[in-house]
């Protein structure tokens, strides 16, 4: 598994906004939806391309594009929602999927309850949209569901991760044979006994639509 935090002015800047306890919801969604087409660059470096010829109006142009099978995005169910506008601004010939998947607040264990993917996604490129790598139970079970679907790698978008996440999906998946990257804006201090990442931001689906 490979970790990769993308370091940038722009995306300190817009993170420390979403941390900040007195940003409201519509001011919320519009710095994650803006972080998140910052990370999509990053997390896209490796994204499979074709060459493609094309007629300049000067001359002829060799170039490249998105190959086949398109890449499948799949947010997870809520806050993962708040990330999608971000990501397909970016990638808008990707197709999309959802997860719709809660974490047990007593064991902290994730369970699936929707899932709505493409019926086929075998040697397809995965990016996975989840704000919180916080106890990493929640990006363990959805990675497993797309390696059984066929998925060819798996790339996690999250807002931000804690070292406890990480170091269980590295657990987790160690030995597995789909390759597996987190593009995240940082990495913070830890997680606290409610499961929540310090200093973090809160409850990232609570901050993007209201207590529910």
């Amino acid at each position: 598994m490979r970790i990769h935090v993308a370091e940038h002015p722009l995306i300190a800047h817009k993170l420390t906004a979403l941390r900040d306890r007195h940003t409201d919801s519509p001011t919320f969604r519009r710095l994650a939806d803006e972080l998140v087409t910052l990370l999509a660059y990053e997390a896209t470096r490796d994204v499979r391309v074709a060459p493609l010829d094309v007629e300049t109006p000067v001359a002829p142009a060799r170039g490249v594009r998105l190959a086949a099978p398109k890449p499948l995005v799949v947010p997870i169910l809520r806050a993962g929602l708040g990330m999608l506008d971000g990501m397909v601004r970016l990638l808008p010939t990707a197709e999309v999927g959802f997860l719709g998947m809660v974490r047990d607040e007593g064991t902290l264990i994730a369970s699936t309850y929707a899932t709505r993917l493409p019926d086929d996604i075998s040697d397809r490129q995965c990016y996975v949209l989840d704000p919180m790598l916080a106890t990493g139970g929640t990006l363990v079970a959805a990675i497993r569901l797309l390696a059984e679907r066929g998925a060819r790698d798996v790339t996690a978008i999250c807002l931000l991760a804690a070292p406890e996440g990480i170091a269980k999906m590295e657990k987790e998946l160690e030995g597995h044979p789909l390759p597996v990257t987190v593009v995240t804006a940082a990495v913070d201090d830890h997680l606290n006994e409610h499961g929540y990442i310090v200093p973090g931001l809160g409850d990232a689906g609570d901050r993007l639509y209201g207590v529910v």
